[in-house]
C-alpha cells in the first residue's frame, strides 16, 4: 500500500485522455490572430497551474495548442491562452 504522504510521479502527457498540448512559436502566434483576425484576449484562457501546462512548460502569455482525436474530423485543433492562477 502506498502512503499518502508519498507523492507518485508519472508522465501526465503518456495519459490515453490527455490530448497533445503544444507551445506555438511566435511567428505561428501571428498568423494565427491574422487568419482569424483576433488578439490573444479573444482566445479561451487556461491557467498556468494546469497539470499538463506545467508539465510542457508553458508560460502566462504563451498560447498553446490542442489537438484531440475526433471521430468525425480525424483531429480536432484548439488554442488556448496561458494565464497567471491566483496560486
Amino acid at each position: 500500500m502506498v502512503k499518502t504522504s508519498e507523492k507518485q510521479s508519472f508522465d501526465i502527457m503518456s495519459h490515453d485522455l490527455v490530448p497533445l498540448h503544444i507551445i506555438i512559436s511566435d511567428k505561428e502566434k501571428k498568423e494565427l490572430f491574422e487568419k482569424y483576425n483576433i488578439a490573444p484576449e479573444n482566445l479561451p484562457k487556461i491557467f498556468d497551474s494546469d497539470p499538463v501546462i506545467k508539465s510542457i512548460g508553458a508560460k502566462p502569455g504563451q498560447i498553446t495548442k490542442i489537438v484531440r482525436k475526433s471521430h468525425t474530423a480525424k483531429e480536432a485543433v484548439a488554442y488556448r491562452l496561458v494565464i497567471e492562477s491566483n496560486e
